[in-house]
C-alpha cells in the first residue's frame, strides 16, 4: 500500500502545469453547467485548448481531435445558451424520445468502426477503438448539452467512466482523476436537470 501511495504522490508531483491547468477549468466547466451557468462555456473554451495540445503530444489523435471540436461547441454552446437567455428569460431544458437516441446511436457506432480501423492500420494511434467510441459519443453528448438536452447526463456518465481507464493508460494520472469525479458530476447533472425540467413542466 505504501508502495502505491508513493507511486502515486509521485506521479502527481510530474503531472505537468498544463494539465493542472486544464484540469481546474474543466472542473469548474461542468459545475458550472450543471448550475445552467452560461460561464461554463468560456471554462470549457480554455481547459480544451490546453487538452488538444496535451493529447496530441502522446498519440491519443481523437481525443486531440475532439478536443478541438470541444472549442467550437464552447462558442456554439455559448451562443445557444445566450439567445436562449434573450429569447424567453432562459434556454429551456428539452428531453430527446428514445427513438431519436437509438438513431443518432447507430449513425455513431458506424463512425467508431470506420474511424477505429482507419487509425488502428495506418496511425500510431493507441487504443484506437476505445479512443474512437470516447470521441464519437462524446461529439454527440457535448451538441446534446449545447442544446440543453437533459440525456447529454446519461451518455456523459458511461463517457466519464470509460475515460477514466483510458487516460489512466496514458499515465495522465491527474486527468484520469478529473474524469472518475466527472462520473459523479454527471449523475448529479442528471438529477440537478432533471428535477428543474419537472419542476417547470408540473402545470
Amino acid at each position: 500500500m505504501e508502495i502505491l501511495l508513493h507511486a502515486f504522490a509521485e506521479q502527481l508531483v510530474q503531472t505537468s502545469i498544463w494539465e493542472w491547468a486544464a484540469v481546474v477549468f474543466a472542473i469548474a466547466y461542468v459545475l458550472l453547467a450543471i448550475k445552467e451557468s452560461l460561464w461554463c462555456w468560456p471554462a470549457a473554451f480554455i481547459s480544451t485548448a490546453i487538452y488538444s495540445v496535451l493529447f496530441f503530444d502522446v498519440n491519443l489523435f481523437m481525443q486531440s481531435v475532439l478536443n478541438i471540436y470541444y472549442l467550437l461547441m464552447a462558442i456554439y454552446g455559448w451562443y445557444q445558451w445566450k439567445t436562449g437567455e434573450h429569447r424567453d428569460g432562459d434556454k429551456k431544458i428539452e428531453r430527446w424520445p428514445v427513438r431519436k437516441h437509438l438513431a443518432f446511436i447507430v449513425f455513431i457506432v458506424a463512425g467508431i468502426l470506420v474511424s477505429g480501423y482507419l487509425l488502428d492500420n495506418y496511425t500510431s494511434q493507441s487504443l484506437a477503438y476505445l479512443d474512437s467510441s470516447v470521441t464519437w459519443f462524446a461529439v454527440f453528448a457535448t451538441f446534446l448539452l449545447a442544446r440543453k438536452i437533459l440525456e447529454n447526463w446519461i451518455y456523459w456518465i458511461v463517457i466519464d467512466s470509460v475515460s477514466v481507464y483510458l487516460y489512466l493508460q496514458k499515465e495522465f494520472l491527474v486527468t484520469g482523476l478529473l474524469f472518475a469525479a466527472y462520473t459523479i458530476m454527471a449523475v448529479f447533472g442528471w438529477l440537478q436537470w432533471k428535477k428543474h425540467l419537472d419542476k417547470y413542466s408540473t402545470p
